[in-house]
């Protein structure tokens, strides 16, 4: 079994190969951002040595679930928060009446220009609960959890996802939708 710092470790090259870079691993990912779980472990193994149980475990006990595996267990994507171009095939959903974006303080002022946008990514992540919205906001500064009237958006016209480990996610958030605490 790997330990805790290595599973922490594989867990950050995995977020940045699958999301953002999978040619830093040679990986050729197909429209839907599914890899080879045989071909990633052949790379993986170029690095450290690692066994199938210990990737297995690394995505089973990932604290944000960001990874899945298909249901043969023979590929694995990243749930949500690429920047590569790629189709996730989330079929869309009625959200919560309020979602809650996780940001620092220092973006408030263009938030409050331009709402809320995908900048890199595919969508704007949005979290259920405003605890979690602030363990995300924290990594960039002083917390704010917004306060997101999904509902009121849905109603308006405006889809969103939910990936496979509960983040939602929509392409954009408009100003109006948006209170903060």
């Amino acid at each position: 079994m790997i330990n805790e710092t290595e599973t922490k470790k594989l867990s950050k090259l995995l977020s940045y190969v699958l999301r953002h870079n999978p040619a830093h691993l040679g990986l050729h990912p197909d429209p839907q951002g599914w890899v080879s779980v045989e071909v990633l472990l052949k790379e993986l193994n170029k690095q450290q040595p690692i066994s199938f149980e210990q990737l297995k475990y690394m995505v089973d006990t990932n604290s944000k679930k960001r990874f899945s595996f298909n249901e043969s267990f023979t590929m694995l994507r990243a749930s949500q928060g690429h920047s590569i171009e790629i189709e996730l095939n989330y079929t869309p959903q009625a959200p919560p009446p309020q979602l809650f974006h996780g940001t620092a303080e220092k973006n408030l002022p263009s938030i409050l220009e331009n709402g809320l946008t995908k900048m890199q990514r595919h969508h704007v992540h949005l979290s259920a609960d405003k605890k979690t919205a602030l363990q995300v906001g924290q990594r960039h500064g002083k917390p704010v959890a917004l306060i997101v009237e999904a509902m009121a958006m849905h109603d308006k016209g405006h889809l969103f996802y939910i990936s496979d480990n509960g983040v939602w996610l929509t392409d954009h958030v408009p100003v109006e939708f948006i209170t903060i605490p």
